[in-house]
């Protein structure tokens, strides 16, 4: 196994070049519409530009990312990047934890901590567990996988990661956006080594018989599709041209932030106002990630991959699984029995408050219900 070491080290000349790239902005021209009505907000990009390219302390946050628990593992000629969160008690249980899209690993330290060593936080040791978070190929730290058609999938790599590289025979997964896909195809290819899948977004069954839908999932599928029709032109251009968009994102770090930070808002329980969930050091950390490793480019393959059938569908999954649902998050209410149509689901909650980011904006009601969820499996 590979040993700690500093993942991040930016040069000098790099973090001038970007704050350079930041002065030099040539800003869009204004439209007459409302704050947020047609995109990122130009006034609150422009505040957020300035201090990340004048007062935002890179290297402070430098230290603190290299300061967490990294790994790195070759699994098949393919190098993963992963924090690996220790047991306080010892223990021998394990869980995976994987984000989606525009997040990074480092949405999810405050879970993983929360999990790893609840006595830090008023709960009960004995519920600790090992947490791994690997870094989705391609975003951040972890290379891209080599080939697109070919080679392991990103759920055959992680499960080689918690199996060979790491020595568990059976863990846990939990998953959202894209990490709910990728550890529901884990448990469906890898059932026996599963002993749980907690997710916060299912995958909806490839067909289903009109006319035997509940007014609830009606309801539901109404929502989807409306918002599709209002959000997902993100997602399209994402997987269909994808490398359209990504030389303007990758060449302009004010583009590459107007582009996720609208999402942050638009998908999380703020209340429009976004200082109501994130700090900017926080925004701008996850920029930089994306900036100084230059992969906002492969976060979107997976889109790609998913649009052209390169990945293998999710069609039936019977590990146990729970789902826990944010009110802010994106889409429509998935109901029970729709997402029974492909998981065998044994917990089913909705959550009070929080959105897509729910592992950052409400780590304590995740953690709860991760750990209710996979103690009722002991």
């Amino acid at each position: 196994m590979a040993g700690p070491r500093a993942v991040l080290d930016v040069p000098d000349a790099d973090l001038e070049d970007l704050r350079e790239r930041l002065r030099r902005t040539r800003w869009a021209r204004p439209w007459p519409a409302e704050p947020w009505a047609a995109g990122t907000d130009g006034d609150e990009l422009r505040r957020l530009t300035g201090y990340w390219a004048s007062a935002y302390d890179w290297r402070k946050h430098e230290t603190a990312i290299n300061a967490l628990p990294h790994r790195f593992a070759e699994i098949g000629g393919t190098v993963v990047h992963y924090l690996c969160f220790g047991a306080e008690n010892g223990g021998t249980r394990a869980i995976l934890l994987a984000n989606g899209w525009p997040s990074s690993f480092l949405e999810l330290v405050g879970l993983a901590e929360r999990l790893s060593a609840p006595s830090r936080f008023g709960r009960d040791p004995r519920t600790a567990c090992t947490v791994v978070v690997p870094s989705l190929p391609g975003f951040g730290l972890s290379p891209q996988r080599p080939a697109l058609a070919e080679g392991m999938h990103t759920h055959d790599l992680w499960h080689r990661l918690m199996t060979e590289e790491l020595g568990f025979d059976r863990y846990g997964a939990h998953g959202s956006d894209i990490g709910a896909g990728d550890v529901s195809r884990l448990a469906q290819a890898h059932p026996d080594a599963l002993l749980g899948l907690h997710l916060q977004d299912a995958a909806n069954p490839a067909g289903y018989d009109v006319a035997g839908l509940s007014e609830e999932e009606r309801t539901y599928l109404a929502a989807e599709h409306a918002w599709e029709v209002a959000e997902r032109g993100y997602s399209h251009q994402q997987q269909t041209r994808p490398l359209t968009l990504a030389q303007g994102l990758s060449d302009s770090p004010s583009g590459l932030l107007a582009w996720i930070l609208e999402k942050y808002r638009a998908w999380s329980d703020c209340d429009g106002v976004l200082a109501n969930r994130f700090s900017d050091d926080f925004l701008l950390t996850q920029a930089s990630l994306y900036w100084f490793t230059n992969t906002i480019s492969t976060s979107f393959r997976p889109y790609y991959e998913r649009h052209h059938h390169l990945v293998p569908p999710v069609e039936r999954v019977e590990v146990p699984t729970a789902l826990a649902l944010f009110p802010a998050d994106i889409g429509g209410r998935q109901p029970r029995s729709w997402v029974e149509r492909v998981y065998h689901v044994t917990r089913y909650t909705e959550m009070p408050r929080g959105g897509h980011f729910a592992a950052y904006e409400e780590p304590d009601l995740l953690a709860d219900d991760i750990t209710a969820f996979f103690g009722s499996l002991r």
